[in-house]
């Protein structure tokens, strides 16, 4: 089949080993694409048991596609980006009472980071191509690409599926050269094209879960073995009485229960306090303290040119937190720092250090921000802020970065 785009001729495609990796190949060279799947090596640590994490069976799977389908294979490894740029961070956030999202800022500084620059410089190719399950206006193997816009970051046709919500935090210079061909199909399209393509055993391979180089281990396990341990208070929010105690904050996330032993009731994080190692706990799991209705950011970053907003005249959008929520309606204005959002319903567990999406509808337009929530007291705080938007979906026009502490 002739080129759809004929300035693109070269594309490095990540393959992880999975379904989705290998469909995606397939379709990039079925469209007449020179593939080459690169294979990214980002965890090189030993668990308890001497047993390497790097997952070799999923490179295995990955030489098995490339060989099935006659494309070359090149294994990078970005180990130190990942500890510098990730998993660094990931620590920090843990240990200032925040529950980061991993996946996201993989997808910024590793994927659509690290990889695309290896790719386009060293390998030597017009594009890139992941499986996620997105889309973008330049088209889904940017045929409808211009050098004289921006591009747009579209919801997937799949709405389970869909992975717009990880790819929040990735540049615009990246996702204009990224190709998605699986954003127009659903997952049961893209086994059976794996199925019908001889690829039996990826097609019955189970979806990826959980944080990749954590492995099987348990995550409290795991983290202990980087953040020490500190003993603090479990304090009921309603009586202020401590019922029991905890090993760290960092092993426990807003709404989550508490397993206390010994302990008829059942207790939900409402708030921790790594200062003092208290966790505020709720006797109920629909807790009002456990819910919010105001979100603040502090000084707010656009990419693109941002909407004028206004500290007294409110902004309408849908606010959605995490990636199974429903929209509910919001309001945005202008604080003297930041954004103050007020939402059009109460919450639960809005939880520092994790991802929000606010997206605005009108004449088919959807605005998108995101952001990455820190609270203070019982109101959440975000301490970054992304603006895009676009015909049909998202638009990623941000470059978004840490912006120190908050104003509590």
């Amino acid at each position: 089949m002739s080129l759809i785009n004929s300035s693109i001729r070269r594309v490095a495609c990540a393959i992880s080993g999975g379904v989705d990796s290998a469909v995606a190949a397939l379709l990039l060279q079925r469209k007449g694409f020179d593939v080459i799947g690169v294979f990214m090596k980002n965890w090189d640590a030993q668990d308890e048991m001497g047993t390497c994490l790097s997952s070799w069976d999923d490179f295995e799977d990955a030489q098995a596609i490339c060989e099935s389908l006659g494309i070359e294979l090149v294994q990078v490894s970005f180990v130190k980006e990942y500890w510098n740029d990730v998993f660094s961070s990931l620590l920090e956030d843990y240990e200032n009472g925040m529950t980061p999202n991993p996946d996201i800022f993989c997808n910024r500084f590793i994927k659509f980071g690290a990889l695309y620059s290896h790719a386009m410089e060293k390998i030597g190719v017009e594009a890139i191509a992941t499986g996620h399950y997105a889309r973008t206006s330049f088209g889904t193997f940017l045929e409808n690409y211009r050098s004289d816009k921006n591009v747009d970051l579209l919801r997937a046709v799949d709405p389970i599926k869909d992975q717009t919500l990880f790819l929040s935090q990735v540049h615009q210079e990246a996702l204009r050269r990224t190709m998605f061909p699986l954003g127009n199909l659903y997952k049961h399209q893209v086994r059976k094209i794996a199925l019908e393509n001889n690829m039996l055993k990826v097609s019955k391979k189970p979806d990826s879960t959980g944080i990749c180089f954590i492995g099987k281990r348990n995550f409290k396990d795991f983290i202990s073995e980087y953040i020490p341990n500190h003993r603090g208070p479990f304090v009921d929010v309603d009586t202020g009485d401590t019922v029991a105690y905890h090993n760290g904050v960092h092993h426990y996330t807003v709404g989550e229960r508490c397993r206390i032993s010994r302990q008829k009731t059942k207790y939900f994080v409402v708030r921790r306090d790594p200062s003092t190692q208290a966790i505020l706990v709720a006797s109920s799991v629909d807790h009002p303290s456990i819910y919010t209705d105001c979100v603040f950011t502090k000084v707010p970053h656009w990419i693109s040119d941002p909407p004028r907003l206004s500290s007294s005249h409110p902004f309408y959008c849908l606010f959605r937190f995490q990636h199974s929520d429903r929209s509910i309606p919001c309001q945005i204005f202008e604080g003297c720092d930041g954004l103050r959002i007020l939402l059009g319903a109460p919450m639960r567990a809005i939880t520092p250090g994790q991802v929000a999406v606010v997206s605005i509808h009108f004449d088919f337009r959807l605005v998108v921000t995101t952001s990455s929530g820190k609270r203070a007291c019982c109101q959440p705080f975000i301490n970054s802020l992304y603006f895009w938007c676009g015909q049909h979906g998202l638009r990623a026009l941000v470059t978004p970065h840490a912006l120190g502490n908050l104003v509590q």
